[in-house]
């Protein structure tokens, strides 16, 4: 497989992100890396760590969103050298990407599924 994809965070959603960040800051004693509107979603994220770790938990709260039990687990990202590379060896394998490819000033990425339906965030950093 030419293809690396490194495990980078984990997202899950939240009804209150104030409440939520609480939680993993206060109670886990979480390090906060990032707070961030999101206007893709018309809500608002936040990036937190253990210290020590380099892995994160994305905190999402979008506006719109009706929640129910069973919806916290948001999304999975892999980060990958070329998306574009990324993309085409996993049409090659059958999954194909279920939105848009969106960039920002820092990475690009889209999301496919995998075979349950749940959220896997490909993306890029940008040099």
């Amino acid at each position: 497989m030419g293809v690396n994809f490194f495990l980078r965070y984990t997202g899950i959603c939240v009804t209150d992100l104030d409440r939520a960040l609480d939680f993993y800051l206060n109670v886990l004693g979480m390090e906060l890396v990032a707070r961030i509107k999101n206007p893709h979603t018309n809500g608002e994220f936040a990036h937190v760590k253990s210290k020590g770790s380099n892995h994160h938990i994305e905190i999402n709260w979008y506006a719109d969103k009706e929640y129910r039990s069973g919806d916290e687990l948001d999304h999975i990202a892999f980060q990958v050298e070329d998306l574009d590379e990324a993309l085409s060896y996993l049409k090659s394998k059958g999954f194909e990407p279920v939105s848009d490819i969106i960039e920002t000033e820092h990475s690009r990425w889209t999301y496919i599924t995998d075979p349950d339906g749940i959220l896997i965030e490909i993306y890029q950093k940008k040099q």
